[in-house]
């Protein structure tokens, strides 16, 4: 699964500068939030086939879904990441790859985890991060979402490079743009929380993949 990805990606390459302390800070899964577990978990449940988990970073959400049953591997733009998760996780598999070229067969996938992993991407690059899940994954298969939500969709400086927070229902509107069905929204704000945002969603059938369609508000 391996896919031409180098360090002159900019995201990669700053990720990579950060990669030590990014794992010592947010690489262990008890040092997510309990809902999120809770809800991935649930997720993972229903999920039938091979799970990829897309930005798996150090590693901790692809060991949990196994842990849990599901037939899991990961990528990852970052290849500290993914010494990291090999070594920690030897018994699972871990590549170097992008999300907009993954080196699997249409259709194939049970599910596709993207958890607060498409949050550097560009609004108008979004699009066809969305339609890349939606061809890799079966009819019936699943997407889970994490993100920054935020009521106007905007960027701000994120500790390790420029990312974006979206509206949940602007999200959503992309993904079923792609090709899924939104089944479930989740938020969680208020005083002292990052504002958070996760959808569940549902691949329909052989339709045409998205639309590229470009959020109708979009940030430079």
């Amino acid at each position: 699964m391996i896919v031409g990805v180098t360090n002159t990606d900019p995201v990669s390459r700053s990720y990579s500068a950060w990669s030590e302390k990014y794992i010592d800070v947010c690489g262990s899964i008890s040092q997510t939030h309990p809902s999120d577990r809770a809800l991935v978990r649930t997720w993972a449940g229903s999920q039938t086939g091979t799970v990829l988990d897309a930005g798996s970073g150090p590693g901790q959400w692809t060991n949990f879904l196994a842990q849990h049953g599901v037939d899991v591997r990961g990528i990852d733009l970052v290849p500290e990441f993914v010494d990291h998760a090999t070594t920690t996780y030897p018994g699972l598999t871990f590549d170097v790859g992008s999300f907009e070229q993954i080196d699997v067969a249409t259709g194939s996938l049970g599910g596709v985890l993207t958890w607060y992993t498409t949050i550097h991407h560009r609004p108008e690059d979004l699009p066809a991060v969305f339609d890349e899940f939606a061809r890799v994954t079966r009819p019936g298969g699943g997407l889970l979402v994490g993100f920054f939500e935020w009521p106007d969709l905007e960027p701000f400086g994120h500790l390790v490079t420029q990312a974006y927070r979206w509206p949940v229902g602007q999200m959503g509107e992309l993904i079923e743009a792609a090709g899924f069905d939104v089944v479930e929204t989740h938020t969680r704000t208020g005083k002292d929380v990052r504002p958070h945002g996760a959808i569940v969603a549902r691949r329909r059938g052989a339709a045409a993949l998205g639309s590229q369609m470009v959020p109708a508000t979009t940030a430079n």
